[in-house]
């Protein structure tokens, strides 16, 4: 599987200062610079080394926060808001008619692998609820109708 550039990795770390609470933006931008949107052992190594922290430490950082992935990821990442508010508003019906109409396999990957389907604790959007993520983007309110609208872009 290919990594991120160690030269890009490096270049990213530069830009910010070696002090553990830069370490989630550093992450967030090494994850979406990698081609597969995940953080690596590569990733992992270089944070160590930059922010003089342990692996476990970084780690556990990853595994904690929803956003980080720890495994090869589709193009575009579609997170589904699984909060109390946006489930009681058809979130989970929503994220089974994704899972359907992108062809999600076990992996939660598209069978073109343009897409990665994932549940999140809260997209911090209740009042328009219920919401997706799209990379970056989030979108509210959403239905079965806007979903076709939405997909289509990507």
């Amino acid at each position: 599987m290919q990594s991120l550039n160690f030269n890009l990795i490096k270049e990213i770390l530069m830009k910010y200062p070696q002090k553990k609470e830069y370490l989630i933006n550093a992450l967030h931008e090494l994850q979406n610079a990698h081609p597969h949107k995940y953080i690596d052992d590569a990733i992992m190594d270089e944070c160590c080394k930059h922010f003089k922290l342990t692996k476990s430490q970084i780690f556990g950082v990853i595994t904690y926060y929803t956003m980080f992935n720890t495994k090869p990821q589709g193009q575009n990442i579609i997170y589904v808001c699984n909060s109390p508010i946006c489930s009681n508003m058809g979130s989970d019906n929503l994220y089974d008619i994704l899972k359907q109409k992108l062809k999600i396999n076990d992996n939660n990957i598209s069978e073109d692998g343009k897409f990665s389907l994932q549940k999140v604790e809260c997209l911090g959007r209740c009042g328009k609820a219920p919401s997706i993520m799209i990379n970056r983007e989030i979108y509210t309110g959403m239905t079965p109708e806007k979903i076709e609208e939405i997909i289509s872009k990507y």
